[in-house]
């Protein structure tokens, strides 16, 4: 079984909504690493001038290769990232191997087969 590994910025206020759906569209876990900073193309100001800093969760997902697209279109749609500049972004890159999956792999296997 093959890997992908989604990685989403998001805006903190949004992190359970996208969590959450990413779940119903098949992804198995995730770790979110809170309270990063984030900063666009445009810099948020505050009206003294001062730059304000924007709040991000880091999302990360492991998810099965086949499921991979469906995750991504749907954490972009929940997560709202192409209405407006700044509400973030998601990623995905290729896994070439991992460990510490077996569990999932059984669970994704049935899923998979059913899906295809």
């Amino acid at each position: 079984m093959r890997f992908k590994l989604i990685i989403a910025f998001v805006e903190d206020s949004k992190t359970e909504k996208v969590v959450d759906a990413a779940r119903q569209a098949g992804a198995t876990g995730v770790t979110v690493i809170n309270n990063a900073r984030g900063e666009g193309l445009n810099q948020k100001k505050t009206f003294f001038g001062l730059t304000l800093d924007v709040q991000k969760d880091v999302a990360i997902f492991v998810v099965e290769e086949h499921l991979s697209r469906h995750i991504l279109e749907t954490i972009n749609d929940v997560g709202e990232f192409e209405t407006e500049s700044g509400q973030g972004i998601a990623i995905q890159i290729d896994i070439e191997d991992a460990v510490g999956v077996s569990h999932q792999v059984e669970k994704l296997t049935k899923y998979v087969e059913d899906e295809l």
